[in-house]
């Protein structure tokens, strides 16, 4: 065993950093409000706007994602040109702005299909711009070891807001309506923008500027260059693709097969974030990220989702998506930290956004498909259907990496000294 796969960093050291912690508290408070949203818009979609139309509702997460695949290779060049800090500011800005303009439709009465459409689609737009920079913000916050960290942390923080976010909009929707709950949303991203502002910049690492023109395709040129990064994307494009459509399936699960309310279908999202939260936090304390980790999480990740479209009934479904969650999140965890510590400073902008572009980029196609199937052939078989396409890109992956282990070249690129 080498060194750095004997070592590990206390599960909270990049917390210790005032500028990363502000950082990371006020994505906690936004990640909440997010995934309220997310809940309430699925609620909205399938039980007021139409009639459990899974069809409708894989459009609207399509065109969310859509733009991501569109202007994410352009939002990394973006990234690596200007300051991270005050793109994030802009893109938080924009993002609030949609999400108070939807609950003001919801709660004065005048919302519509098509408003919910167009919505998503700006909000996939301003995505787009603000994953790059914030994904190649950590490493500026941070030093080169604590980055599997910070990434960790980040995660944890993310699903720790998707075990708090989906229960609480459920209780918020039973109550008050679909309305508050998106109201508190577009509210969240104060948090954000208090914590940039708060920021010192003194404190901050910034990678060198790109100005030059064809920053664009110098990120293409790399990536290709890089077989370990296109293996990376490839698992996490068909693990996103078809997968990761927990926001169709699991609403089409409660509401067509367990017939269940609004808060037991805010409940599964924060089950499924109990194994994401455990993953972030396992992640958050590795060094070293072995191809062995991705690849068995993938293979594992494949076996719970067939499982999930066989259980007889609502609690045996909510249980097994607790290792569902673990095994998807140790996945996109392992591969999104390697990208970025194997990859030079300088293109990680670039790099990120085409990584952003391939992993949720591919929703776009899945998600309007997922719906199409649970339309056609009914929920369970989204379920069937995203856990045979992983499984078969687990048998690839296994497959390269044996290839690699004969060429004696299956090792993660080593740390920065």
């Amino acid at each position: 065993m080498s060194t750095a796969a004997a070592q590990r960093v206390p599960t909270f050291a990049s917390l210790s950093i005032r500028n990363y912690r502000l950082f990371w508290t006020g994505g906690l408070i936004s990640n909440i409000g997010t995934w309220m949203a997310r809940v309430a818009q699925d609620w909205l979609v399938l039980t007021v706007l139409t009639n459990n139309s899974a069809w409708a509702l894989g459009i609207v997460t399509g065109l969310q994602f859509l733009p991501i695949a569109l202007f994410a290779p352009y939002a990394g060049a973006l990234a690596d040109r200007l300051s991270k800090r005050r793109l994030l500011m802009c893109t938080q800005t924009a993002q609030g702005l949609i999400g108070v303009t939807m609950a003001v439709l919801v709660i004065g009465g005048w919302i519509q299909l098509w408003h919910v459409y167009l919505l998503a689609t700006l909000l996939g737009v301003a995505a787009a711009f603000d994953g790059p920079a914030r994904q190649a913000f950590a490493p500026e916050m941070v030093s080169d070891k604590l980055i599997p960290n910070a990434v960790g942390l980040n995660t944890t923080s993310f699903h720790a807001a998707r075990l708090i976010g989906p229960a609480v909009a459920g209780l918020i929707i039973g109550w008050w309506g679909v309305g508050p709950a998106l109201a508190i949303n577009g509210l969240s991203f104060l948090a954000v923008l208090a914590a940039l502002a708060r920021m010192d910049p003194e404190r901050l690492t910034p990678a060198p500027r790109v100005r030059a023109k064809g920053a664009v395709m110098d990120g293409v040129r790399y990536v290709r260059r890089r077989p370990d990064i296109m293996l990376a994307m490839f698992i996490v494009f068909m693990l996103g693709t078809f997968g990761m459509n927990f926001q169709i399936t699991n609403a089409l699960m409660a509401t067509a097969v367990f017939q269940v309310g609004p808060v037991q279908y805010g409940l599964l999202g924060s089950v499924l974030a109990i194994g994401s939260l455990s993953a972030g936090l396992m992640a958050a304390r590795r060094v070293d990220l072995p191809w062995k980790l991705i690849v068995g999480s993938l293979g594992a990740f494949a076996l719970a989702e067939i499982g999930l479209s066989v259980m007889p009934g609502y609690w045996s479904y909510a249980v097994l998506l607790v290792p569902t969650g673990l095994a998807a999140l140790t996945v996109m965890t392992a591969a999104n930290a390697s990208v970025q510590m194997s990859t030079e400073p300088v293109m990680r902008g670039r790099v990120m956004a085409l990584y952003q572009a391939i992993f949720l980029g591919g929703t776009p196609l899945g998600a309007p498909l997922i719906g199409w199937i649970g339309d056609a052939w009914g929920p369970r078989w989204t379920l069937a259907i995203g856990g045979i396409a992983c499984a078969l890109t687990f048998l690839v992956a296994l497959a390269v990496l044996s290839r690699w282990q004969a060429d004696d070249a299956a090792t993660v690129a080593p740390l920065p000294s």
